[in-house]
């Protein structure tokens, strides 16, 4: 009878071996198996000073997981119960929870993505903030030069100042920070690329470029024709003519342009009109890309000083007035 107690402990010893044995084996297993997405693009947002209780609960309320104190213990197991970063957390095809713990410790938060194309004008750009829901939206009523105060530019005008490009940000993001962000990668882009620019060009500072370049990229359709374009405005500059070139005029006529630019615009004199106007229009008049500042800062070498449209993208340069109107005659008129 004595060896009872001694048989009876031995047992409990077994079954509680089988039974870690087992939960360990279940634990691995559920870290380890793919989480069950209800859409193809699932997110789970985790508030600021979220426990590590709440976390788990989100994940079963999404469906996501089955067992919240499997994900609580391994939590604590790895050391990472007060590690979590609040955010907006996407989760992948094949997501295990063991890579979702480690993604929210690493804080490696949702992205999105805004694009600001080549050629927009500011308001454009404003317009593509405002309707974007991930923003913080603290710029809403505000002035284009409070704007520019806003981001640290006060007193620069806004137009031509952000670099188009993709820009991925997380949830949450102030239009502040955004257009900021966009405002610094235009002023990096210059700094590198003003240095290193062609001599002999008729730009008094960097500002002049990018106002060329802003033209230049109202007037290309072909990424190769950029430097031939940037080169025959270069001339005209050199050489005193007025640039006449429509995408100003169309810039200066402002809520007034239709979608159609007639004889009397052309005349009609504004700060922008470079056909009544001789040298740079004041401001740029829209967003250059990379391309287009390179072009501006190294023009094509050429006698050209003239080019029209030929209807399918690309452009007939001529070097005379007589070739360029028999040039208008055959792409143009005959139109």
């Amino acid at each position: 009878m004595r060896d009872l107690p001694f048989k009876i402990l031995g047992s409990i010893l077994i079954v509680t071996s089988f039974t870690l044995a087992w939960m360990i084996m279940d634990l691995d297993a559920f870290i380890n198996k793919p989480m069950e997405l209800k859409a193809q693009d699932q997110r789970v947002v985790i508030p600021p000073r979220s426990n590590l209780n709440e976390v788990a609960e989100r994940l079963v309320t999404a469906g996501l997981i089955e067992h919240p104190r499997y994900f609580v213990w391994y939590a604590r197991i790895k050391g990472a119960a007060t590690q979590i970063r609040a955010g907006e957390y996407s989760i992948d095809a094949s997501m295990t929870p063991k890579q979702f713990l480690e993604r929210i410790v690493a804080g490696a938060v949702a992205q999105y993505a805004l694009t600001l194309v080549e050629g927009w004008n500011f308001q454009q750009v404003l317009a593509a903030i405002n309707s974007t829901e991930q923003f913080q939206h603290l710029l809403a009523g505000a002035s284009p030069e409070q704007i520019m105060a806003r981001i640290g530019a006060a007193q620069i005008a806004p137009e031509g100042q952000f670099l188009p490009d993709t820009y991925y940000f997380p949830a949450g993001t102030s239009d502040v920070e955004f257009l900021k962000r966009a405002y610094d990668a235009m002023q990096e882009q210059i700094k590198i690329l003003w240095p290193q620019r062609k001599q002999g060009l008729p730009y008094n500072s960097p500002y002049e470029a990018l106002i060329m370049a802003s033209i230049v990229e109202k007037e290309t359709g072909i990424a190769r024709e950029r430097p031939l374009i940037a080169g025959v405005f270069v001339r005209r500059l050199q050489t005193n003519m007025r640039l006449q070139t429509d995408p100003t005029v169309i810039y200066g006529m402002g809520d007034r342009y239709d979608g159609n630019i007639h004889k009397d615009d052309l005349q009609r004199d504004t700060p922008y009109n470079t056909y009544t106007r001789k040298g740079l229009p004041p401001t740029p008049i829209a967003m250059p890309g990379k391309a287009s500042l390179a072009a501006a800062l190294h023009p094509a070498d050429g006698s050209s000083l003239y080019f029209v449209a030929r209807g399918d993208g690309t452009h007939y340069f001529s070097a005379t007035i007589d070739e360029h109107n028999r040039a208008v005659k055959e792409f143009q008129l005959r139109k």
